[in-house]
């Protein structure tokens, strides 16, 4: 694990957090634990890219108002929680919210490992896809308005006669349009244009 890839731990335990920074630091990974949420976040912007591992329930900032706020702010840390059996219903819900998972206490540590790593993963791929978009969105950027339109015509599966006839202009004008939007995207094909468009549009929607 490199250096960059550091765990958040947050439990307002200190008996826990001891335990549990001392295992992950084990098993080689770097710590930053923490008391409760707020402490956590009074230090977020010094935070480099890592995960967060965090109880669910603390007193003042829970494990769930600390997701929203992480979303919030756009802070990109994926989130394991902590939970008791009486929180699954929360955790479930802080899934649905973007959590990549919870764990039921009691668990063994390589439980929490194994989470820990399926985040740094999941982050890294995230990081990519990111980068991906936003090269794509720099080569439609470099698109004019009618290259753009006739873009968003191929892309809903229209065929060049019909793009023609939405926009009032010829067949071939439309050719000429799509050759010059294959040129300036680098699309070998237009299952990569259509690949691109898709990749942009999941990146702005995540």
């Amino acid at each position: 694990m490199t250096s960059d890839r550091i765990v958040h731990l947050i439990d307002d335990d200190s008996g826990v957090r001891d335990s549990l920074a001392f295992s992950l630091a084990a098993a080689g990974l770097v710590v930053k634990p923490y008391e409760s949420a707020v402490a956590f976040l009074e230090r977020l912007q010094d935070a480099p890219r890592g995960c967060v591992v965090s109880d669910i329930r603390m007193p003042g900032i829970d494990g769930l108002q600390l997701q929203q706020r992480l979303k919030k702010v756009g802070a990109d840390l994926p989130m394991i929680l902590m939970t008791g059996h009486g929180d699954v219903r929360l955790a479930v819900e802080a899934m649905r919210a973007g959590a990549v998972d919870f764990i039921e206490k009691p668990f063994d540590d390589e439980v929490l490992l194994s989470a820990i790593r399926l985040a740094f993963d999941r982050s890294e791929k995230l990081g990519q896809k990111q980068a991906e978009a936003a090269a794509i969105r720099i080569r439609l950027a470099s698109l004019s308005g009618r290259e753009r339109e006739v873009l968003d015509g191929l892309v809903a599966g229209h065929p060049n006669k019909t793009i023609a006839r939405d926009l009032n202009i010829s067949p071939r004008t439309v050719e000429i349009y799509r050759a010059n939007v294959m040129i300036k995207t680098g699309a070998g094909s237009l299952s990569d244009l259509v690949r691109m468009a898709l990749i942009v549009d999941a990146a702005a929607s995540a």
